[in-house]
């Protein structure tokens, strides 16, 4: 587990980052958690003394890496732009594994799975955590149907999200 502390930093103008906020891990740190890599990789560890699993870290050139502070980790933190956080963590090599239920209302749909599998795991992930997310449910059951509807019109989960049917 590396530690070491970092300052949450907020994009002012950055394509779709803008307004996002974020800590930067230098090259040096992001070496150290997965030598020789330049992809995006998952980590876990604590931020503050909130528990993260299964999170993103972003390449952004030069061997640098972001990680998104989304709305849950800001709030559970209380950091906010300008703040210094006390950051641990390590590489989360555990598998990730499908809502269930979701999976298989997708094995009845054909086509719907086999778009799902065309798309990239973290984009699979973000079906699946979204249902998981639900926290009735009514409104777990809406989100599979709302999913796999959607899949089998051979959407993105942003797309989706944006559709209004």
């Amino acid at each position: 587990m590396i530690a070491f502390k970092a300052v949450a930093k907020k994009f002012a103008k950055q394509g779709e980052k803008t307004g996002w906020t974020y800590i930067e891990i230098p090259f040096n740190i992001a070496e150290k958690i997965k030598p020789n890599n330049k992809k995006s990789f998952r980590i876990k560890g604590k931020l503050n003394n909130f528990i993260i699993k299964e999170t993103a870290l972003l390449p952004m050139g030069e061997g640098n890496f972001i990680l998104p502070l989304n709305a849950t980790i800001r709030k559970a933190t209380g950091v906010r732009a300008g703040e210094i956080i006390n950051v641990q963590m390590q590489e989360d090599k555990s598998v990730f594994i499908h809502d269930t239920d979701f999976m298989e209302c997708m094995a009845e749909e054909e086509n719907a799975l086999i778009h799902f599998k065309s798309l990239p795991g973290s984009h699979q992930k973000y079906f699946s955590k979204w249902i998981q997310s639900a926290k009735t449910d009514s409104t777990k059951a809406n989100r599979i149907a709302k999913a796999v509807n959607a899949l089998a019109r051979k959407m993105r989960f942003s797309e989706m999200i944006k559709d209004k049917q």
